[in-house]
């Protein structure tokens, strides 16, 4: 095992570190999290909207009137999801443009007219996911070097406010953009696609989704994050900007087939593996804090440590006892941290898979504590339960790992001594 991390630490670490790094992954992730307060709140109302308990329905006909109290989910859901690509277009660039060190606001605007340009008034909510992050990405890379050339350089006398400057610098440079992508719409219109993003949706992004919500991506998806952070790697920010272009337009898929009566068709999106995989955090660790309290409590360092990462830990949040205990680049750890979440992770798709538990199609915030999660993501006691089987599962194998450790740190004490 020593051998097998010094090799990852030399080989493989600055590999992923620098992949970790890529600008465009960076530009990704950021804008993604800060459209998450949308996607949950998009989800919520939804649950709000189609909440499937007669009595809660007849309820509020009864005080609000028959379709009138849905038209908040339904005006709270234009405002996040319907509009998430157009968002995320601007945010991309904005992102993007900053790592080069130029006009965000500019790069945003750019982008946002050439995803309209090329047709995003048909793909304006996540079915319009990818393509915005193709346009946010190709937009700013074409604007950010054209907007650097002295040639197309509106120079302003002195004296003049700097945002008209700024306007003016921007000025042909924008305009060969947007028009750029103008002429594409223009060209796949000649060539009988009048509708380029819907026609991507359909054969590009939901034939991936599909792929990405079967065991084996999940599967995947449960094992690369925590082998990641054990080289003390976020993980979770490394594959985050290609699994949100998977989660979103599931998410979305899921809340509008479950309204529309209908069965949520992807079982592997994020409220699933925060409810049913994540328990405090990546590799499932309350279920090692909890093993800790079960049979390490005769190792003093253990148990400060535990304390410390217990309260976090309720709220999946799990660095104090990543880098604390630590598990990062912790041989005894290391089997425990990359099998839970993949036991986990079957468990629960098969129990979805099979229908035990239904689809999760509600994002709660990914805070919200072990089983309560479980339920709020899947609307149902069996979720609850599922998380709670999950969290005893976690707990049975760190205990036995727990115990070697525990074990080996008495030896070594009694060494020193």
């Amino acid at each position: 095992m020593d051998s097998f991390v010094r090799f990852m630490e030399e080989k493989f670490v600055p590999i992923a570190s620098k992949i970790g790094a890529q600008r465009h992954l960076v530009a990704i992730r950021d804008s993604f999290m800060v459209t998450m307060p949308l996607m949950i709140l998009g989800a919520l109302v939804v649950m709000f909207n189609n909440l499937p308990i007669p009595a809660y329905q007849n309820f509020m006909n009864g005080i609000f009137g028959e379709g009138v109290w849905q038209t908040f989910g339904g005006s709270v859901w234009n405002g996040t999801f319907a509009i998430i690509s157009v968002i995320l277009a601007f945010l991309l660039a904005y992102n993007l443009a900053h790592g080069y060190g130029k006009d965000g606001i500019a790069a945003g605007t750019v982008s946002l007219a050439s995803f309209f340009a090329l047709g995003g008034a048909t793909g304006m909510s996540s079915t319009g996911l990818f393509v915005a992050i193709i346009v946010g990405i190709v937009s700013t890379e074409l604007f950010v070097r054209l907007i650097g050339s002295d040639k197309l350089v509106v120079k302003m006398p002195d004296g003049v406010p700097p945002a008209v400057a700024r306007s003016f610098a921007a000025l042909f440079p924008a305009m060969i953009v947007v028009s750029l992508f103008g002429l594409v719409a223009a060209i796949f219109a000649a060539f009988g696609v009048p509708d380029i993003i819907n026609s991507f949706y359909e054969v590009v992004q939901k034939p991936f989704m599909g792929m990405a919500s079967t065991y084996p991506s999940a599967l995947l998806i449960a094992f690369i994050t925590p082998f990641l952070w054990f080289f003390g790697l976020h993980g979770a920010n490394m594959i985050d900007p290609f699994l949100q272009t998977i989660n979103a337009p599931a998410i979305e898929a899921n809340a509008l087939a479950v309204s529309a009566g209908e069965a949520a068709p992807y079982i592997v999106n994020k409220p699933f593996i925060d409810s049913f995989v994540n328990l405090g955090g990546t590799g499932a660790t309350l279920g090692l804090v909890i093993a800790i309290y079960l049979v390490g409590r005769r190792n003093k360092a253990y148990n400060v440590v535990n304390n410390l990462s217990a309260a976090p830990g309720i709220f999946n949040i799990n660095e104090p006892m990543l880098f604390g205990l630590p598990i990062v680049l912790n041989p005894i750890m290391f089997i425990p941290f990359i099998l839970t979440p993949m036991v986990l992770i079957t468990t629960a798709f098969w129990s979805t898979k099979l229908g035990i538990v239904p689809v999760a199609t509600v994002m709660p915030p990914w805070v919200t504590p072990p089983v309560i999660g479980g339920f709020l993501a899947t609307q149902s006691f069996s979720g609850a339960i599922l998380a709670a089987v999950n969290l005893i599962i976690s707990v049975l194998i760190y205990m036995p790992f727990v115990r070697i450790g525990v074990l080996q740190e008495i030896k070594r004490e009694q060494a020193a001594g």
